[in-house]
Parts: C-alpha cells; sequence; structure tokens
C-alpha cells in the first residue's frame, strides 16, 4: 500500500480541523481520518459551555494579553507560557474562521457573537451555541471535512504507532467490522483519540470510549508523556451518572448551595464565587460534604446547582440540555427544583508531550486535542480553554503535518509489529485464562476514585500503586469469551482496558512522586504550592520491560513571574 501523506486518529475537534487545516494547506494530499466511532458521535459533542475567545463583544476592555494571563494564573503557573501564549492569541482568529464555516453561535442583540462569564475569566469571553457548542463545532467541521473529500475509516481500532526511531511509519489498527489487523503506513501520524477520564469507572463525565486508547499506544511506542497526575475534576456532575452539567449554568448566574442553604463559595472564593477555577470549586464541595454539609440520598452526598432565579425562558433558551439531562437522569425540572450534582472525573490535563506546532520527539508524529500535553492547561484547565485548543492546535499540527509531509519518506511497517500484535490477540482465548474483564475494569476505576480522586495522600496513592500493579499482573490472565470477529465489543473492552491501566500507573506514580499541591494535584500531606522543588513538568516513559519510568522537564516561563493564585 501507498503510505498516505497524513493518518489522523481520531475524528472530533482536533482531529477534523487538522485534516480541514492541512488540506488548505496543500490541497493535493492523500489524507485519511481513522476513528473507533463515527465523526459525529466523538466526545468533542459533549463539550456544552462554549470557546473562549478575546473578542470583547460583551467587555469592550478584554484583551488577549488578560486571555493570558488567566490561562497561566488559572494553570497554577504550570503552563508554558509560549504555548499559552499561542493558544489566546490564535482564539479570536478560529472562533472567527468556525463562524465563517457556519458555526451558529449564539448571539447578542447586535449580532455579535455572545459571550458568556467562565471559572478563572476576568471577563465574559466564553464564546457559545447555547449549552450544545461541541457539538455544533462538531457538526460543522465534519461537513466541511466531507466537502473537501477527507477519507475516513469509522471503527477502526488504533492498536500501535509505528515508527523506526527516526520518522513517523504509520499505524497498525485492526478493522472493527471484521477484526481483520491492517498496517496502514503514512508519512506522518496525528494523534487526536482524546484523554482518558473514563478509566475513573461511574463518576466521570466522559463517554464510554474516553479510554486513552491515543496516549497508552504513544506511551508503549517509546514516546513521553507529560504530567498526567494533573486529572481535572468538574464541579458539577450529575448526582448519579457523573454526566457533565456545564459550567454556563453558572455562568449565566446559578448558584451552588448547601444544606443549610448557603451559598458556600463565598468561604472558598470570595470575589469569583461559583465562576471560580474548576480545581477550587471541586474541592470547595468536597469540603461541605466531609464537613457535614451536603445532602444524602443512595446514590451518595451531593450539593445543590440552584437555576430557579434565571427564570424559565433563559434556562429553556441558553441552557436546554442541561434542563433535558437533569430531567432525563435525575427526574428534576431545573425550572422548578435544584439540580443535585458532584464533581465528577472530566478532563486530562496530561497527555502526549508535544511542541507549540504538536510535533513529538519522533519526526512526523504528531499530538492535539486532549491526549497531547503541550502545555497550555498545566495543573488545571480553565474552562473553555479546551474547545479552544482542540481547534487552536488542531489547525497548528495539520498545517505543519502537511507541511513536512513532502520532506518525508519512511520505511515500511515491519511484519513483525502485525504478527506479534496478532499473536497477542490470539493469546486473549487461551483456555488457562480465567480473569474477567468486568472485574478487572470495575477494580481500576474504583481504585483510581478511592486513592487517585481529588484529595490525595502517600499512603492512598501508595495503596493505589500497589492496586494497579497487581490489576496490570491479572490482565496477563484476562479472557475474551466472544471468539467472533464481527465487532468482537469484548475484545475491544480488553484493548481498551489495557491502555487504561497503563494510564492508570502513570497518573498514580505521578501523583506519588508530586509532593505538593498544585492546581487539580491535592495532597493533604502536601497542602501547599512548593515552586522550589516542584516547578516543572513530571515526564513517564515506558521501559523494554513494561516499566512506567518518571522524570521531569523545567516549565517554559515568559513575563509573568510565579505569585500566589488567589480569586
Amino acid at each position: 500500500m501507498k503510505p498516505y501523506d497524513i493518518i489522523i486518529v481520531g475524528a472530533g475537534g482536533a482531529g477534523m480541523y487538522a485534516a480541514m487545516e492541512a488540506l488548505q494547506t496543500n490541497p493535493g494530499l492523500n489524507i485519511a481520518v481513522v476513528s473507533k466511532v463515527y465523526p459525529t458521535r466523538s466526545h468533542t459533542s459533549a463539550a456544552q459551555g462554549g470557546v473562549n475567545a478575546a473578542l470583547a463583544n460583551r467587555h469592550k476592555d478584554d484583551t488577549v494579553e488578560l486571555h493570558i494571563f488567566d490561562t497561566i494564573k488559572g494553570s497554577d503557573y504550570l503552563a508554558d507560557q509560549d504555548a499559552a501564549t499561542l493558544l489566546c492569541e490564535m482564539a479570536p482568529y478560529v472562533v472567527r474562521e468556525m463562524e465563517n464555516l457556519g458555526a451558529p453561535f449564539s448571539r447578542l442583540e447586535d449580532g455579535t457573537i455572545a459571550q458568556r462569564p467562565f471559572g478563572g475569566a476576568q471577563k465574559y469571553r466564553c464564546c457559545y451555541c447555547a449549552d450544545r457548542t461541541g457539538h455544533t463545532l462538531l457538526q460543522t467541521l465534519f461537513e466541511q471535512c466531507m466537502r473537501k473529500g477527507v477519507k475516513f475509516f469509522s471503527e477502526y481500532y488504533l492498536l500501535s504507532i509505528e515508527h523506526d526511531g527516526k520518522t513517523a511509519q504509520g499505524i497498525v489498527v485492526m478493522n472493527m467490522q471484521t477484526g481483520k489487523i491492517e498496517a496502514m503506513p503514512a508519512k506522518t501520524v496525528i494523534i487526536a483519540t482524546g484523554g482518558y477520564a473514563k478509566m475513573y469507572w461511574q463518576k466521570s463525565s466522559n463517554a464510554a470510549g474516553s479510554t486513552g486508547d491515543g496516549i497508552a499506544a504513544a506511551l508503549r511506542a517509546g514516546l513521553a508523556l507529560e504530567d498526567m497526575e494533573f486529572v481535572q475534576f468538574h464541579p458539577t456532575g450529575l448526582r448519579k451518572s457523573g454526566l457533565l452539567i456545564s459550567e454556563g449554568a453558572r455562568g449565566e448566574g446559578g448558584y451552588l448551595v448547601n444544606n443549610k442553604g448557603e451559598r458556600f463559595m463565598s468561604r472558598y472564593a470570595p470575589e469569583k464565587m461559583e465562576l471560580g477555577p474548576r480545581d477550587l470549586v471541586s474541592r470547595s464541595i468536597e469540603i461541605e460534604i466531609n464537613e457535614g454539609r451536603g445532602f444524602d440520598s443512595d446514590a451518595g452526598q451531593y450539593m445543590h446547582l440552584d437555576l430557579r432565579h434565571l427564570g424559565g425562558a433563559l434556562i429553556k433558551e441558553r441552557l436546554p440540555q442541561i434542563r433535558q439531562l437533569a430531567i432525563d437522569f435525575e427526574g428534576v425540572d431545573p425550572i422548578d427544583e435544584p439540580i443535585p450534582i458532584r464533581p465528577t472525573a472530566h478532563y486530562s490535563m496530561g497527555g502526549i508531550d508535544a511542541d507549540i506546532n504538536g510535533a513529538t520527539a519522533i519526526p512526523g508524529i504528531y499530538a492535539a486535542g486532549e491526549c497531547s500535553c503541550i502545555s497550555v492547561h498545566g495543573a488545571n484547565r480553565l474552562g473553555g480553554n479546551s474547545l479552544l485548543e482542540v481547534l487552536v492546535f488542531g489547525k497548528q499540527a495539520g498545517h505543519h503535518a502537511a507541511v513536512t509531509a513532502s520532506s518525508l519518506n519512511p520505511g515500511a511497517i515491519s511484519t513483525a509489529s502485525v504478527e506479534k500484535i496478532q499473536k497477542e490477540i490470539e493469546g486473549y482465548s487461551h483456555h488457562d485464562r480465567t480473569e474477567r474483564y468486568s472485574d478487572l475494569r470495575e477494580d481500576l476505576g474504583k481504585t483510581l476514585g478511592a486513592n487517585a480522586g481529588i484529595y490525595r495522600t502517600r499512603k492512598k496513592l501508595e495503596k493505589g500503586v500497589a492496586d494497579i500493579m497487581e490489576i496490570k499482573e491479572r490482565f496477563k490472565k484476562v479472557h475474551v469469551k466472544d471468539a467472533s470477529a464481527v465487532f468482537n465489543t469484548n475484545l475491544f473492552q480488553v484493548f481498551e482496558l489495557k491502555n487504561m491501566i497503563h494510564l492508570a500507573e502513570t497518573v498514580a506514580r505521578g501523583a506519588l512522586a508530586r509532593e505538593e499541591s498544585r492546581g487539580s494535584h491535592s495532597r493533604e500531606d502536601f497542602p501547599t504550592r512548593d515552586d522550589k522543588k516542584w516547578h516543572k513538568h513530571s515526564i513517564f516513559h515506558m521501559n523494554e520491560a513494561g516499566e512506567v519510568i518518571v522524570s521531569d522537564k523545567p516549565v517554559t516561563m515568559g513575563k509573568h513571574e510565579l505569585q500566589e493564585r488567589t480569586y
């Protein structure tokens, strides 16, 4: 097979923006987008609240510089300042480009793009399409990719990223419809497979497929991962399911209320209140619950998100999906009753170590979106900066891969690589294997939630590492009962479990090593930020024995000096 110029793994916002930008850079390129789901089912569609850009439509004094500062401050000063600067400088351009491509943003009375306040921002900066922004942007990008003739390989599962140590060679995938393993050669590969927060089991806002496939494949391919210990818990997940209730609900004026009827955020963020950064708001909710000011239920303790004072008309116009989710999954209409919420595992700040062009250490391999760590979010992402990252760095990776592709001439993917994967898969059905996928999956989720959640201690993290290593060993005996070739969901679940186990180890080991509290990483035994010892990025590699090795690298600084983060 002749190599593709670019293979993009992942058909969410970053992957499709990369495809669109690559074709704009060079219309003659042969590009394929590979995804385990159909593009319009990608997790970008679940992003509700909006995308940040200093358009100054609501606050005329908003500037790119303020957006840069808010992003760096929100990151607890762990973001690389060159990356944060590029993110914010590109924001007005990519939002207007999406508008010109047909994205139907909500509007102000003067016809300009509507902007709402979001956590950690000084100004009304978050551009939105009611509360379905990710869904709207994804549909717009899919239409453009179809118009430009992008070739999609839907329902293909990524098994490995191939390179010879000097340049990318392509990927190995399984055709989920046939069970056939296929090598797909490429001059350049862009990984855009999203995050891994679903490994936290039930208390996660993520779709079932957010299992870190691309990040884990990169780790096994010898690429570095960065800052994996930083997992963001969104303050407002539905009590029972963990499904996301957008920050837009608080941006529109929603209150967080405890069982005493108090807007308790006045104790933790007296200036920003409910619009403090997500890490702070999530910790505040946990404190309120732990100190006995939560509501009780069979599904666990929770808080109230009260929207009733906003009125039915505003809720129906600007928060229609939020209302429907509350009705469908909690039996509560927010027009009449408060929504029961609790923090939910939501976003991974860590990912594949990449530069501001999305390039990794191997020429021809790029990463973009939530699977990458460029690092624009540092220790904590601000709401509205995720969809922005998808657009900006999807664009960056697509452009640079298009420029690079013509200069690369990769060797063929080794048949030994394909045979090794085939042998591993055949082994899953061997009769002496006794471990059940469901048992391992539940045990992994439970130990992460208990030991590597919002609050962490050495004792908990040591228990978490030990549990994960035991699960890793048990996985060697996992059994795939389904012998069929066509849509063998049991097999795909095992693939995903393997990826989650590898990434869980990096999260737990990184959290154990980092003896400070910064952003989303909160150590009860090390409650303060330690800039002398820990103002640095964590770096993770996997050695030939399959062991995760932790090292570090410096943070790229700029004009913003370290200072205390208060709201």
